[in-house]
C-alpha cells in the first residue's frame, strides 16, 4: 500500500435537503458522500500526503460512488473488503440525510446505517500486519466503534496492531448520542486510548466519552473560555500517559449560520489557541472536526512546531465550513493566508 495515513471507519450516502429545507418539504435531493474517516483520508490527500481508507461495503450503485468518489481524490481504495449484495439488504451501505439549518433552528442529522456491511467487520478480514507495514499514521474516530458491539472490539484489536507495528495513531473521540450511550462509549474508549498517541475531540466529547467534565461548558457545550478545558486536558494526560498530544475544536454556535470557532492544542508541555474566527459564516458546518483532525496530522508529519500546526488547524477547520459537503476544498495555501490574518478580499 506504502501510504503516509491510512484510516477506518464507515462512510455513507449523504443525501442533503437544498437551500435549508426540511427534508419533508424537498423534492430533490442533493448526493454526496461522508464520513470521519473517508473525509480525514479525502482531506490528507488533498493537502498533499498519501492516505488510504479501510472499510468494509456492499457492491451496489452506492458502494461504487463511496469508493470512487474516494479514489477521484487520490485516495488508496484497495484495502476495502466488498461484499456481493443479497438482493434484499440484509447487509447494506449506509446514508444519512441532513438539513441545514439557519437562525435559531439547528441542522439535523437523520441517520440510516443499520446493518451496514462495516457494523459486522472483524479485523481478521484484512491484513492489517501488510498495511501497518508500509505506513507511518493511523486514524480512526469514536463513530467507528459506535456502531455496534463486533466492530468495537475491531477497533481496539486494530489499535493493538498499530502500537505492535510501530504505526502512530490518532482518535478523534467524535461522540454520537444516537449511536450509543456515555455508559457504553467510556467503556469502549477505555481499551482503545491506552493505544492513542494524538487524541482529538471537543468539550462534548471528553464528557460523554471519557467521563472528564469540562467547568463551565453548560449543557450546550457553548462557552469558549480555553481554561477549563485546559483542565481536561490536564486530566487526560494524567490518566493515559501514552498520549502525546491532545487537541480541542471550541465552537459557539450563535445562530445556524453564525458560530465563533478556535482550537487548542496541547503538545505534553505547551497549550497552543488558535486566534478566535468570530461569526464565521457557515455554509455547512459537517466535518468542520475532521478538518480539524486532518490538520493536526498533516502538520504532524511535516515535521511543523506544535504552534504551527494549532494555527494551521484552527484556519484549515474554519475554511471547512465555508464548503458545501463533508470535505474541505481549501488548499494549503488558503489556510496558511487565513492563519496569518490575511484578508477575504476577492484574489484577482
Amino acid at each position: 500500500m506504502n501510504v503516509d495515513v491510512v484510516t477506518f471507519g464507515e462512510a455513507m450516502v449523504r443525501l442533503t435537503a437544498p437551500e435549508h429545507m426540511r427534508l419533508e418539504q424537498a423534492n430533490r435531493l442533493d448526493v454526496s458522500v461522508g464520513g470521519a474517516e473517508w473525509n480525514v483520508a479525502v482531506n490528507i490527500a488533498k493537502l498533499g500526503l498519501k492516505s488510504a481508507w479501510v472499510s468494509r461495503l456492499v457492491d451496489t450503485w452506492s458502494g461504487r460512488l463511496i469508493a470512487n468518489t474516494a479514489r477521484t481524490f487520490g485516495v488508496d481504495t484497495s484495502a476495502i473488503v466488498w461484499e456481493k449484495f443479497d438482493g434484499i439488504g440484509r447487509i447494506r451501505n449506509g446514508f444519512y440525510h441532513l438539513e441545514m439549518g439557519a437562525g435559531p433552528r439547528a441542522s439535523a442529522v437523520t441517520y440510516d446505517r443499520g446493518y451496514s456491511a462495516i457494523s459486522m467487520m472483524t479485523a481478521d478480514m484484512v491484513d492489517w500486519e501488510k498495511i501497518f507495514a508500509d505506513t507511518k499514521w493511523l486514524h480512526v474516530s469514536g463513530i467507528t466503534p459506535a456502531l455496534s458491539d463486533t466492530l468495537a472490539e475491531t477497533v481496539i484489536e486494530i489499535f493493538r496492531l498499530a502500537r505492535k507495528n510501530g504505526v502512530r495513531t490518532s482518535y478523534d473521540l467524535n461522540y454520537r448520542g444516537k449511536l450509543w450511550k456515555p455508559e457504553q462509549a467510556q467503556k469502549v474508549n477505555s481499551e482503545i486510548v491506552p493505544f492513542v498517541e494524538v487524541l482529538i475531540g471537543n468539550e462534548e466529547d471528553f464528557e460523554k466519552s471519557l467521563g472528564i467534565k469540562a467547568e463551565n461548558a453548560g449543557e450546550e457545550y457553548t462557552n469558549l473560555d480555553p481554561e477549563s478545558y485546559k483542565q481536561v486536558v490536564k486530566r487526560v494526560i494524567s490518566m493515559y500517559p501514552n498520549v502525546k498530544m491532545v487537541g480541542t475544536t471550541l465552537r459557539n454556535a450563535k445562530t445556524g449560520l453564525l458560530n465563533d470557532w478556535r482550537v487548542l492544542l496541547y503538545d505534553g508541555g505547551t497549550f497552543h489557541l488558535s486566534r478566535i474566527y468570530e461569526n464565521l459564516e457557515i455554509v455547512d458546518r459537517v466535518g468542520g472536526g475532521d478538518s480539524f483532525s486532518s490538520a493536526v496530522i498533516y502538520g504532524t508529519l511535516s515535521g511543523w512546531s506544535a504552534k504551527e500546526i494549532c494555527d494551521f488547524a484552527g484556519a484549515y477547520s474554519a475554511l471547512a465550513h465555508t464548503f458545501p459537503g463533508d470535505i474541505n476544498w481549501a488548499t494549503k495555501e488558503e489556510a496558511k493566508k487565513v492563519m496569518a490574518g490575511g484578508a477575504a478580499r476577492i484574489s484577482r
